[in-house]
């Protein structure tokens, strides 16, 4: 897996290039002179990374677990209500937990620095049915690299939905809201098969024996999910007459955690101010240009610390894109640093609370979905 950072993409801008709207008033020494600021405020996150963070990151994991297992003991007597209600909103907080402040910032190399084999990028594989290699791949290798350029990133849209003027119109693109409703709650499946790279395989740019192997990893992979979720657990509340009940409740933690993650990452990517690149705006991209496209390509969530948490502080997309793989619960102060950046270099900073960034977003879905 590969970390990606800005200083890999310094090739040298050629002249003449096009600058992306937002960030046309702009000189190219004041575009290199803003990637220098935001390496310097990275580097001072780095240096004082320490055992504040640590403990951090071991208190997110212990309330998880902690959550997940009182969820489950709280299923085994699912057949009343109560237990099943706070069973199932115990399992869903401690999976969204899982998927977003843990899974997904541990799987970008985030607290790699502690040098613990039980939080790191290499070894950890999480509560999605989408195996973490599969993930990495498309999402730390070819997203954070190709943010937002139609073309390159295959994030715009997940190859089902029009989410851009760029991309061509078809007439089954008039299904985008429709499709993306059934998206939400089995969004784990919808990542789990574009993980796959299928139209990658379909254009010959993807070995067929590669595909193999990914099916492979996701069938085991489904295996060790729905022994956990859908036989284990039920199983155990068999004993009180409860299999049934807390069947549901796993069902139910699993869409909910699904129709959350969805909301979150749709928030950060697709709502209006969040910019689009041609791949002819991104030749010879230099380090300061990559900054730039990060900033004016994402859009942040508004709300409280709990908010921030329970979205894996992706509600800091704009701070996440430009810095992916420094610690999540460093985010809050650097946007501070990155909102006053943006404001001297008159750059947008897009953000809004989470109603706002979700209706944003869906409009954009039913707006393409139009030629």
């Amino acid at each position: 897996m590969t970390i990606v950072t800005p200083l890999l993409l310094d090739q040298g801008r050629p002249a003449g290039r096009a600058k992306p709207s937002a960030a046309a008033h702009l000189s190219d020494a004041q575009i290199e002179e803003l990637g220098r600021e935001l390496d310097a405020l990275r580097e001072s996150v780095i240096a004082t990374r320490g055992a504040r963070d640590a403990a951090y990151i071991r208190r997110v994991i212990a309330t998880q677990r902690s959550l997940e297992l009182a969820g489950r003991a709280a299923l085994l007597f699912a057949k009343h209500k109560p237990a099943w209600l706070a069973g199932t909103g115990m399992l869903t907080l401690a999976k969204i937990l899982e998927n977003m402040e843990i899974g997904h910032n541990v799987l970008h190399g985030q607290w790699d620095w502690m040098r613990d084999p039980d939080i790191h990028s290499t070894t950890w594989e999480w509560d999605f049915v989408t195996p973490a290699e599969a993930w990495q791949h498309t999402h730390n290798d070819l997203h954070h690299t190709w943010t937002n350029v139609v073309g390159k990133d295959r994030d715009v849209g997940y190859t089902i939905l029009r989410m851009d003027e760029d991309q061509p119109w078809t007439p089954r693109n008039l299904g985008n809201p429709l499709y993306n409703a059934l998206l939400a709650p089995v969004f784990e499946w919808g990542i789990a098969i574009y993980d796959l790279e299928l139209d990658e395989v379909r254009e010959g740019r993807k070995p067929v024996a590669e595909l193999k192997r990914g099916l492979k990893a996701l069938g085991a992979k489904f295996v060790k999910q729905a022994a956990k979720d859908y036989v284990a657990t039920p199983a155990a509340a068999a004993v009180t007459g409860s299999a049934k009940q807390a069947l549901t409740a796993t069902l139910t933690a699993n869409a909910a955690r699904n129709i959350w993650a969805h909301a979150v990452i749709f928030c950060g990517h697709f709502p209006a101010g969040a910019d689009t690149f041609t791949e002819e705006q991104i030749e010879g991209e230099t380090r300061g240009d990559w900054y730039v496209r990060q900033m004016i390509g994402s859009a942040n969530i508004s709300g409280s610390r709990l908010m921030h948490l329970m979205t894996g502080n992706l509600s800091f997309q704009i701070e996440h894109h430009l810095f992916p793989d420094l610690p999540s619960n460093r985010y809050a102060e650097v946007a501070v640093k990155v909102r006053e950046i943006c404001e001297r270099y008159e750059l947008p900073y897009t953000t809004g609370p989470l109603p706002k960034q979700v209706a944003s977003a869906w409009a954009k879905v039913f707006r393409l979905a139009l030629p």
